[in-house]
């Protein structure tokens, strides 16, 4: 098991967008395997690989009885129901607010062979894919919670043990929220 230890909020690799992947090498396999192992052990549903510190286009994911990865995401909406509910990050450790998201989407990429894959997802595996692919872009979840909400949210990660005092800027997401998101 290779479990490598998962960026805090905070840390500017999680607001960094990371590169396309474009060598579907040996390298990439590692990562890979890195990813899934560390999402593993911490009980997640999904890592990005800027969450552990490495600016690529690459997560994994094990959600609603599916499970996998994908290199260079993208997503594309299926109809225009949305869903609220709980979401949490494992770069915010033990906590986790309401924050809307598309209820079914449709993802592509690919393996880290180079193979092309497609995921479909609704309720946990959509809100999985698309938190997952925006900590491609540089975005945390809280970048789309409501102004209140964010703030609360803002006010209890201050007071969290693993807190180390850096404060970075929370921005708006780039993404439409009923829109293409890739």
């Amino acid at each position: 098991m290779t479990v490598q230890p998962i960026r805090l909020f905070g840390d500017p690799v999680l607001r960094t967008p990371a590169a396309e992947v474009t060598d579907f090498d040996k390298e990439l396999r590692t990562l890979v395997k890195d990813l899934w192992d560390s999402m593993q052990d911490a009980g997640g549903a999904g890592l990005a690989a800027p969450q552990l510190g490495v600016g690529l286009r690459v997560f994994t994911y094990h959600c609603d009885g599916f499970a996998g990865h994908l290199v260079n995401p993208t997503w594309d909406v299926v109809g225009e129901e949305m869903q609220e509910g709980p979401e949490g990050c494992l770069s915010i450790p033990g906590m986790s607010w309401d924050c809307k998201r598309h209820l079914h989407v449709v993802a592509k990429g690919w393996n880290m062979h180079g193979e092309p894959v497609e995921v479909e997802g609704t309720e946990t595996l959509a809100r999985c894919i698309q938190h997952e692919t925006d900590h491609l872009d540089g975005v945390l979840f809280l970048d789309r919670l409501d102004t209140e909400t964010r703030k609360q949210a803002m006010r209890e990660i201050r007071q969290a043990e693993w807190f180390d005092g850096t404060v970075p800027t929370l921005k708006q997401s780039p993404h439409p929220l009923f829109g293409r998101s890739s």
